[in-house]
């Protein structure tokens, strides 16, 4: 079962309008969760329709019924001219992502009949560009991050844990979150991951190291955090609740810093890094694939560009150059 609170939607607008954007979103997102949609896509919906229905609102414009095509340019075009408190644009994939969680709400729309048809149809979606992970720690450095929690306490060896299950894994934030103790499968040496990206389920398989650091956690921490209250969640706060992600990128983050790494990341830079650093020993990116849950094997082929080690060999093998080096 899914830690994963439901998201909830803020007032905004004509709340009592039945074809206003409130109302229908409402009705949207109950919608989504009857066809077991995922929180974070539930979640997703509801910050971009509220954005759009926010913009719309500073122009007189209460319904999606009077929404056209036109309209949804001049939105795309604020989305462009856009900046943030810190003076940069939105990203091309942020943009991307506006765009297409409208287009997919009005599909909803004139699906059931509250429109006509969708004037988000023929919107042209900003390509998105084909980027690289910003930031991979090397084996190094990972072991720097990892010898950083103070493993003589509770949260140190609880924490330890958790970094040592983010690189031996590569999971999610959110998943790592969902852990239940019965998820850890050590004599299989996997983890169960149920409801992953997608709602799909699949086995991750774990390390010894990491094992032996969950187990320690289990046996000489964990029960300091319960509340006898039969949560089997694996990793708990103080307070004895399911850790937040929002609370694992701050502790990533911190800890990152505290070994005096200046790199960008918190959490997912395991996952980025034990990719990169198992496709530069040798694995398969099918493989890499299955582990890391990726839907698309487009999304896996990042790590055939981020690692360098098998190019450099090649290249000093068949570089021109390089050749006439070893021969003088």
């Amino acid at each position: 079962m899914s830690n994963r609170k439901q998201s909830k939607i803020k007032p905004f607008g004509d709340t009592g309008d039945l074809q206003g954007f409130y109302r229908l979103l409402v009705e949207h997102t109950t919608w989504l969760r009857e066809r077991n949609y995922s929180e974070a896509t539930i979640k997703k919906r509801i910050t971009y329709v509220r954005q759009f229905a926010t913009w719309c609102a500073g122009r007189d414009l209460a319904r999606p019924s009077v929404i056209t095509k036109p309209i949804l340019e001049s939105y795309q075009r604020h989305l462009y001219r856009y900046r943030k408190a810190n003076g940069k644009p939105l990203s091309w994939g942020s943009q991307h992502l506006a765009l297409k969680e409208l287009r997919a709400f009005f599909g909803w729309l004139a699906k059931l009949n509250h429109i006509p048809f969708s004037p988000a149809a023929e919107i042209d979606l900003p390509k998105q560009p084909k980027t690289l992970p910003k930031a991979i720690l090397s084996a190094d450095e990972v072991e720097q991050v990892l010898a950083q929690p103070d493993v003589t306490t509770p949260l140190g060896l609880r924490d330890r844990a958790i970094l040592e299950t983010f690189y031996s894994t590569g999971i999610r934030r959110f998943e790592l979150c969902n852990l239940r103790l019965d998820d850890i499968q050590v004599e299989r040496r996997a983890v169960f991951i149920n409801e992953g990206k997608g709602k799909k389920d699949r086995y991750v398989p774990i390390g010894t190291r990491a094992l032996l650091w969950i187990a320690r956690y289990v046996e000489r921490a964990r029960e300091q955090f319960t509340t006898n209250d039969g949560n089997a969640t694996l990793f708990l706060t103080i307070h004895g609740k399911p850790i937040e992600p929002d609370t694992l990128t701050e502790y990533g983050r911190r800890y990152i810093e505290s070994a005096g790494i200046d790199k960008p990341g918190a959490c997912h830079i395991y996952r980025h890094s034990m990719a990169t650093q198992m496709h530069d020993n040798g694995a398969d990116l099918t493989l890499i694939q299955q582990i890391l849950g990726h839907a698309k094997s487009d999304t896996t082929q990042i790590y055939a560009r981020t690692s360098l080690r098998q190019l450099l060999a090649i290249h000093d093998k068949t570089h021109p150059a390089s050749r006439d080096d070893d021969q003088h």
